[in-house]
Formats: structure tokens, sequence, C-alpha cells
């Protein structure tokens, strides 16, 4: 009596063909649902509930074409239509019971690199072995199906007691049972998953649809916390989704209407102090809500497919702050814009660079492109290869942003014509007290330096970390110890102000050479 046993479904519907063949028999599931648990208890109405409708489609009955056999696949696990209808019939028993029950979605970190590495047969057969693990620690009445590329459904059957601990524990033995060794073409992979889940009390809506909706929405929450996370979908989540999904809902028109702007970070010489460029940050002024960090709204940038747009705002805002300072005569000698993979991707990025910098007369030089490591490291479009080349021939420069966190190769370095690495905070942090951090930083400068590279350290914020970046011989330095983004209007301000204060000050310990 188990969804893992479609061979004695298969059998049990053909035996009942004659009885349920008509359709009239929906009319009546929901008193036979009721009779069932008046007469039966609790068990008796699941096994009416989740049988009745699958027994009458597969045995005469089409809903809406609908052919169970078609849907039960290899060893138990269900097809997404078939996933969708267990979980309108689980959610409907388990609140008429007053049991609990749980939809979870697990997703496998990471699957396009397995995709890109090995033939689809053999990618065909890990998702297969992965399904059967998932099963392997389920109980043969929870249902599971393929919903998506590397995305299972689980939905689990109705319980007398169900929370969030046990259904937390669940999906670890669940992630367990995925990490173990899988063999492909005589080597041992390892993978790991992420999963989010939702209790059916808090499930919002009234489909089984949104209940499944509202796990994915817990498991994108949990792919933010890295690999390998968990994550329960609450109220306070939904909360958060329906603000991002107004912010998404507001997002064009306060692109269109110059709400959204660049923040201007200053970076500084480790050598002389002085400015020797900006990291253009993208911040929304909202009219209610007053600044907006990138972090808060790019998702909904992104959600509402105008990154390619975000690119273009900032950098003619960028270009027009770069003319405003030359007039005020303030020398400004660069001005970092980031630009995301999807941007990088876009046939004509060049040409509009070039159009931009032609419409404001502005050499190629002044203009920084900010680049994520990763960008180079996962890159698999030819497009994005030959954009950031040509973008460095015209003479725009290139920083390789949050380095260190994507193992860039030495290789791409040269053949992207990169001029700058942007040492990730990550290593930044708390350097002046940790050897082994001083040991990276060395490391990573003596290699730049190697390479005819420049070098600037992010996210730096106190004293003794500027003073020993400057000793190890890092160029630049940006970061809350140096300044906060700002707003344009506020910069020529700051820049008299630390130009001022560089008259004043004691100048940093000495660099140190190699």
């Amino acid at each position: 009596m188990a969804w893992h046993s479609p061979a004695w479904m298969v059998s049990s519907l053909d035996r009942g063909k004659s009885i349920l063949g008509g359709p009239q028999i929906l009319a009546l599931l929901p008193a036979m649902t009721l009779a069932a648990y008046w007469l039966g208890g609790e068990t008796a109405l699941l096994i009416t509930a989740l049988l009745l409708p699958v027994i009458w489609v597969a045995v005469g009955g089409r809903l809406a074409g609908f052919d169970v056999r078609a849907h039960i696949l290899r060893k138990g696990a269900v097809s997404p239509e078939l996933f969708r209808l267990t979980t309108d019939e689980v959610r409907q028993s388990a609140t008429a019971s007053g049991k609990s029950c749980a939809v979870m979605v697990v997703e496998i970190d990471e699957f396009s690199t397995l995709r890109d590495r090995y033939e689809p047969e053999a990618t065909d057969r890990v998702l297969n072995a992965i399904s059967d693990r998932i099963m392997s620690v389920l109980r043969d009445t929870d249902t599971v199906s393929r919903i998506g590329d590397c995305r299972y459904g689980v939905c689990l059957t109705p319980v007398l007691h169900m929370d969030l601990e046990s259904s937390i524990q669940l999906s670890g033995r669940i992630q367990q049972a995925i990490e173990e060794p899988l063999a492909v073409d005589g080597t041992s992979i390892y993978v790991t998953a992420s999963v989010g889940f939702c209790l059916v009390a808090r499930a919002p809506g009234g489909t089984g649809q949104d209940w499944t909706n509202a796990a994915i929405a817990a498991l994108h929450e949990a792919q933010k916390r890295g690999h390998g996370s968990i994550r329960a979908y609450s109220a306070e989540l939904q909360s958060r989704m329906k603000k991002r999904a107004n912010l998404r809902d507001e997002v064009a028109g306060a692109l269109e209407g110059g709400q959204v702007q660049p923040w201007f970070q200053p970076q500084i010489s480790t050598d002389t102090g002085k400015v020797t460029g900006f990291e253009a940050l993208a911040r929304w002024i909202h009219t209610h809500r007053g600044a907006i960090s990138t972090a808060d709204f790019l998702p909904a940038i992104e959600e509402a497919g105008l990154l390619e747009r975000l690119a273009e705002v900032m950098t003619y805002n960028t270009l027009t702050a770069i003319k405003a300072w030359d007039s005020a005569g303030v020398h400004v000698p660069q001005v970092g814009v980031n630009f995301s993979g999807l941007e990088l991707a876009n046939p004509r990025l060049i040409d509009k660079v070039q159009w931009e910098l032609d419409r404001f007369d502005l050499t190629p030089d002044r203009l920084t492109i900010e680049i994520l490591e990763t960008v180079v490291t996962d890159m698999a479009d030819d497009t994005i290869v030959r954009n950031i080349r040509a973008l460095s021939e015209l003479g725009c420069r290139i920083d390789l942003d949050d380095f260190g966190t994507g193992h860039a190769s030495i290789a791409a370095l040269r053949r992207f014509g990169v001029n700058r690495i942007k040492i990730a905070r990550s290593f930044v942090l708390k350097a002046d007290r940790d050897p082994e951090q001083q040991r990276m930083i060395s490391a990573i400068l003596t290699m730049a330096e190697r390479l005819g590279l420049e070098t600037l350290a992010e996210g730096v914020e106190t004293v003794g970390e500027h003073a020993l970046l400057a000793q190890l011989g890092c160029d630049h330095v940006q970061g809350y110890g140096i300044a906060r983004p700002m707003p344009f209007e506020k910069t020529l301000d700051w820049i008299r102000t630390h130009e001022a204060k560089l008259q004043e000050a004691p100048p940093l310990p000495g660099r140190r050479h190699s």
C-alpha cells in the first residue's frame, strides 16, 4: 500500500476498474473521505484520500488527460504531475485529521559543474542514484519526485507528531545519504545538497502547489547561506518574500525615475594616502524607506530581469560624476563599476561602453570594470571571454573582485588582461592579529608583484589592518576604516577634508618590498 510499490498499485487499479470507471466518483470523494474517517478512523481517511483519485484516474477515468500509469516512474519515484496531485491530497487529509507532515525540496549544489564535467548519461546515473538515496531514508508511504534538473520534491505522509526539529533531523539524514561518494566513470565524486521544507501547519495558500512553492522559497533562503544548508519556511520568511515582491514591482520605475544611484567609496594609496579612485556601489533612494543597499534590492533587480539596465544606469551616472569631479578641479583617476556575468554576456557590451565614453569625452582608463573572481573561474560563455578581453584592449581597467574566493588561475589573470586584484575581506579581517592571515596576504601580494598586477585590499576597517597592509606592500586600500560609501554630493567635501588631514597625519609604517 505504498507509492514505492507501483506494480501493486497498478494491479489494484485493474481490479477496481469496473467499480470506479466513471467520472461521477469524483463528486462523491468528499463524502467518501468523511465516511472513511467515521468508520475507520484516521488511517482509513488517509488511505481513501490518497488512493481514490489515483484509482479513478488509472482505471478508466481521465482527469484532463492524466493517466497515472504513465506517471509512476523508476523504483517508486513519481512524475511532477503526480507529485502535485499527491501534495493536494496529503494537505487535505492532514488538515482534516489534525496530523502533521511536511513537503521538502532538495537541490544538488553546483550541479552545473557536474553537468559540464560529465556526459549526459553519467549525469543521469548520478541523479537516479541520488533519487534512490533519498528514498532509502524515507518511509515507503512517502512520495518522491524529481521536479527539476537537480531538484527533488518529497511529500511526507502525515503522522501524529512532526515538528521543526524532527524535520531538520530528517533533512540532515537526506543530506548525509546524498553526500556518500558516488562512482562515475571509474572515479568517486562528492556532492552536497541544500534543503528547504515547509510544515503543513505553516503552508500558505490552499493548494499542494502553494505548499511546494513555500518549500522552494525556503530552499532559496538555504542556498543563500552556502552549500549544504537547511531552511524552514516561516511567517517571517513569507514577510520577507512579500517585501521582495513589492520591491520587484517597484524597481523598474525606480531605475527609470532616477531613484537608483551610485554611492562612491574611496580607494586610497598606502604609499601617499591620496585618493586613487572610487568604487561605485548601487543604492536605491526609496521615496519612503530611504537608502536601500544593493544586497537588499539586487535580488529584486535580478528577478525583474533588469541587471543589464542597472549596469547602464550605473555606468552613465558614474561617468557623469567623473566629469563633475573634473569640472571641480578634483582629479579622480578611476572609478570602478561592477559588471555581472549576465551583463558581460551581452554581445553589444563593447559598443555600449565605447559609446558612453565617447558621449562624455573620457578616456577608457577612467572606467574600471569590476568582475567577480567567480565569473572568471566558472565561465563557460565564449561571449564573456571575448568581452572581458575586448574591454581590456579598449583601455578600460579590469579589477578582479573578491580575489581568493574563486580560485582563479594565473593563466586566467593573464588571459583576461586583469590590471588589479582586490583581496577579499575574509583575508583582511583581523589580519594585524593573525599570523596565518598575514602569510596568506603576503603570498597573494608576492604573486601579484611577480605578475605585474596592482593590489587593493577590501573591507579595511581598522588602523591596524591599514598599517599592516601598507607594510606588506599592498598598493591600495578600501573600506569603512577609510570611508563609507557616500552620494556624489558629499564626495567633494570628503576629498578636501581627507587631503587636509594628509598634511597633518604622520606617515604609516614603511612598506615592505620583496
